[in-house]
């Protein structure tokens, strides 16, 4: 087998929350690209839709789902609409989630349960369902989870996130747990910490703390809109098939500096 061929994905369908802009827009690109067929879901019909006609005329084969993964009794209706429209799935990408600034010590309860619901949670039973249903049956699969290199430590004080980096952190052991799990029925999980990346998500952090989080990172720059492609369909395709309950931190060093 050529090296090359171990990156295709033509056949493959691909699910990827949070799919509507920013980085999974960014990942549903870089996997259609290679070949799958993809499919969105976002609460916002009116970006789902945006994105769906933006990669549609990329040439990439994409199905869109309005959903909110928050409520989730909408997971095995969405997991239905994929398997109907685009075919069992082959790969998941958790990527939907949300943050919540506030100090620690007046964090309001109900943000602290939405971050976790949708960041955590949502991931795991989305998992639990493409597994049982797509993945499981036929001994195979790819599980990407969207963490942060928020998840890899207390961060800075400035960015006051409680919340957010203990999700990050769980989503990332709970990638292990899966891994460890499922590894026997042929599933890969495995997990990307981004490092910061311009988004709408992280629009206001970065107001106040771009210069800093630049200066201290070895590559001297922020994320761009190419730098998940990459690891997306590395660890998407079979090149990855030997690799599982990792994460690869994607932040131009500014985790080991």
């Amino acid at each position: 087998m050529h090296v090359r061929d171990l990156f295709d994905l033509t056949g493959k369908v691909a699910l990827v929350t949070g799919g509507s802009r920013g980085l999974g827009l960014q990942v549903a690109e870089a996997l259609g690209e290679l070949g799958a067929t993809i499919a969105i879901t976002a609460r916002k019909p009116e970006e789902l839709a945006a994105a769906a006609a933006r990669l549609a005329s990329a040439g990439v084969r994409c199905h869109s789902v309005t959903a909110d993964l928050a409520d989730f009794a909408v997971i095995p209706r969405l997991v239905d609409d994929v398997v109907s429209n685009a075919g069992p799935i082959d790969i998941l990408v958790n990527n939907a989630g949300t943050t919540w600034g506030a100090p620690a010590e007046s964090h309001p309860a109900d943000a602290w349960m939405k971050v976790m619901d949708l960041n955590v949670n949502a991931s795991f039973f989305l998992s639990q369902e493409t597994a049982r249903r797509c993945m499981i049956p036929r001994a195979s699969g790819k599980i990407i989870n969207m963490a942060s290199i928020a998840g890899l430590s207390g961060g800075s004080v400035d960015f006051m996130a409680a919340a957010y980096k203990t999700s990050k952190a769980a989503l990332i052991n709970l990638t292990r747990a899966l891994a460890t799990e499922w590894g026997r029925f042929n599933i890969n999980v495995n997990a990307i910490c981004p490092g910061f990346f311009p988004s709408k998500m992280s629009q206001g952090a970065l107001e106040k703390l771009a210069a800093g989080v630049i200066a201290r990172t070895p590559l001297h720059r922020l994320g761009g809109d190419e730098d998940l492609k990459g690891v997306a369909v590395f660890l998407a395709s079979d090149a990855s098939r030997h690799v599982t309950g990792q994460y690869i931190a994607v932040d131009g060093g500014a985790s080991i500096a």
